[in-house]
């Protein structure tokens, strides 16, 4: 059986950031409106930014936010405390300009520094239906 993957998963942790951008509610949305069409994907629900309280010692608490793409998702959440932020860009699309997403998030964010990991998924993906 040929296969092929499925697509690319995308991981940005970002340290550093002004916990005012990590709290701005515009810009999260505007993160969740705007990147799946700048990155040549298409939403298929509105975004959805959830304000979360303190959890525990080591979730002060912050927001998270999710969009649902035809291609799969994009998400973050942010810990303004702690001026970090964690960033999913999951698309089933064959490639992903990881690139691209470094620079909008590290721009929109002011991160200094970022950790970015890139995994390929559904790497025996069947290029026809099985059943």
């Amino acid at each position: 059986m040929k296969t092929t993957k499925f697509g690319v998963h995308y991981m940005l942790d970002g340290y550093g950031a002004p916990a005012s951008l990590l709290k701005d509610r515009v810009l999260l949305e505007s993160i969740l409106f705007k990147i799946p069409t700048e990155m040549g994907m298409h939403s298929i629900c509105e975004p959805v930014l959830v304000e979360v309280g303190e959890k525990n010692s080591k979730d002060p608490g912050g927001f998270s936010g999710f969009v649902m793409i035809a291609e799969s998702h994009i998400s973050f959440h942010t810990f303004p405390n702690r001026g970090f932020v964690t960033i999913d860009v999951y698309t089933c699309q064959d490639d992903l300009d990881t690139n691209t997403l470094t620079e909008k998030f590290t721009t929109l964010f002011q991160l200094q520094d970022v950790d970015e990991s890139v995994l390929n998924r559904g790497t025996k993906y069947p290029i026809v239906d099985i059943y």
